[in-house]
């Protein structure tokens, strides 16, 4: 059982997988919650992520982990191209530099990695935001929320973090 309300929206905007989920990718969408269900659920737009998270803590799934959500595009991470293909792309609904992220928001994403984190082998080395696999091209998350977010998921699932999983 989760603490926090999960929707399903189904987006045409996917790769048919099998995706590798070696790790997340956050990112913030800039928009509300409704308003980006209602982008990445147009065709036209070709972008998904996999998973949604509005600033109450709700989680809309969209893309289905063993699938691969349109999320990165040009990106690099794991000295890998093409992060779409083997990160996870979560979402924050709304834009961090205008807003910090919320306490349920944090707790919801903590919430989400939880059930992934063991059952996966991620570590603190498989979590990483769009600013960092796309410098110069993407500027999500804002990096004092990058921080906290980050700080969170070292302090529930411990271990230090590489130098290039954390802002410089």
């Amino acid at each position: 059982m989760t603490a926090f309300r999960e929707i399903e929206r189904p987006s045409p905007n996917r790769g048919a997988g099998p995706h590798e989920r070696l790790g997340v990718l956050f990112h913030h969408s800039r928009m509300g919650f409704e308003d980006t269900i209602a982008r990445m659920s147009d065709a036209a737009s070709q972008v998904s992520y996999h998973c949604l998270i509005n600033a109450d803590g709700t989680r809309c799934t969209m893309v289905p982990d063993a699938e691969i959500a349109w999320h990165a595009g040009a990106s690099r991470f794991l000295m890998r191209e093409r992060c779409n293909d083997f990160l996870l792309g979560v979402s924050f609904a709304g834009d961090t530099y205008a807003s910090p992220l919320t306490g349920p928001q944090l707790a919801s994403a903590l919430e989400w990695l939880g059930s992934r984190w063991f059952a996966l082998g991620w570590g603190l080395d498989r979590v990483t935001d769009h600013r960092q696999v796309a410098p110069g091209r993407k500027d999500d998350l804002n990096p004092v929320e990058w921080e906290r977010l980050f700080s969170a998921v070292r302090r529930k699932f411990g271990g230090t973090a590489p130098e290039s999983s954390f802002p410089g």
